[in-house]
């Protein structure tokens, strides 16, 4: 559903991505590891069109999105749950989740009862200050605003970082729900090794700027991947 051919990522003169290419299918986890400063967030970026690429195509359904907006792409489906939230401190959760509705038509312009069913603590926060959560409950809050576009390919940078061990195992069974619904792709990327490998259908793991070992679950050999993940 969605391929990465190729990609090349510049800042300014610090090549972030050297010819990265990446699948993710529908119905499937496609998890990206490596160590800090690697182009893991790059590559997310590249993907959702917050960056633009030097060269290379990115292809969803066949067809190649690099020229389009991050909010173009947000109206084909993609979502971002990014690194460090990016919440809205002073806005309710109900403010909150509702800016997912900018990439919506009016009609669809509703909060799904799905997240509070993945995050029932969301439901009783609504009216509370977004900058008043805990840092887990602030993540959970961004997974949700993510799911409020109804996507049908979601991003998720380093979604357990600087968060409890309960909200990990929330955050790990709405990942699996969502696979497991089978409508949507899934790129998590990650440095929490065994919480990716738990999750994944497939895996890359990059290093300065490169996917130098990737394949399916199967074909992981563990102590290869922590090897990259050690500094």
């Amino acid at each position: 559903m969605l391929e990465v051919r190729n990609v090349n990522l510049f800042y300014g003169a610090s090549q972030a991505l050297k010819s990265v290419s990446l699948h993710a299918r529908t119905g499937k986890v496609t998890t990206v590891l490596g160590r800090n400063g690697v182009g893991k967030t790059s590559l997310l970026r590249a993907i959702t069109g917050r960056q633009k690429i030097a060269s290379g195509q990115i292809l969803w359904q066949g067809k190649d999105v690099s020229g389009l907006s991050a909010t173009a792409r947000a109206r084909q489906g993609f979502a971002h749950v990014p690194q460090g939230r990016e919440i809205f401190p002073l806005l309710s959760v109900r403010e909150n989740l509702e800016t997912g509705y900018a990439c919506l038509p009016k009609r669809a312009r509703r909060l799904p009862d799905e997240i509070f069913e993945l995050f029932p603590v969301l439901r009783d926060m609504l009216s509370r200050r977004g900058g008043d959560l805990s840092g887990g409950q602030q993540q959970q809050l961004a997974v949700a605003r993510a799911l409020v576009t109804r996507p049908h390919l979601l991003v998720l940078d380093e979604p357990t970082e600087g968060i409890q061990p309960s909200i990990i195992k929330d955050i790990g069974r709405a990942i699996e729900y969502l696979r497991d619904r089978g409508d949507m792709a899934i790129v998590l990327v990650e440095q929490y090794f065994e919480f990716a490998r738990d999750l994944a259908d497939d895996f890359a793991v990059m290093d300065r700027g490169e996917i130098v070992m990737a394949g399916g679950l199967a074909d992981m050999v563990e102590a290869d991947v922590q090897r990259h993940l050690t500094v």
